[in-house]
């Protein structure tokens, strides 16, 4: 599974984005998407997760601003990211799980959000 995540860049605080992440390849074997976002010196976060069955499960730190989606076919899926703050500076990263005899782990490259003023 390939992942390719886009839509990052410059914000005001309040402001909105959309982060997507294209995935290719044996797509469906994917049981679940998330984006997970990294800033200097600390450990990645789980932000966001998205099931086969289109559950959602998110960070308290987001809850009620973001919404994860995706294609029906996990062609594509998405982060809607809504009153954005500050602290929500980082990288965020695109990640699908994959299961065919064991859980693996995939990861797209990174697209930098940053929330200034």
């Amino acid at each position: 599974v390939q992942l390719q995540a886009s839509g990052g860049g410059l914000v005001q605080p309040g402001g909105s984005l959309r982060l997507s992440c294209a995935a290719s390849g044996t797509i469906f074997l994917i049981r679940s998407m998330s984006w997970y976002r990294q800033t200097p010196g600390k450990q990645r976060e789980l932000v966001a997760t998205i099931t086969r069955d289109s559950s959602t499960n998110y960070a308290d730190s987001v809850k009620g601003r973001f919404t994860i989606s995706r294609e029906n076919a996990w062609n594509t899926m998405y982060l809607q990211m809504n009153s954005l703050k500050p602290e929500d500076t980082a990288v965020y990263y695109c990640n699908a799980v994959v299961f065919t005899t064991t859980p693996e782990d995939y990861w797209g490259q990174g697209t930098l959000v940053t929330v200034s003023s």
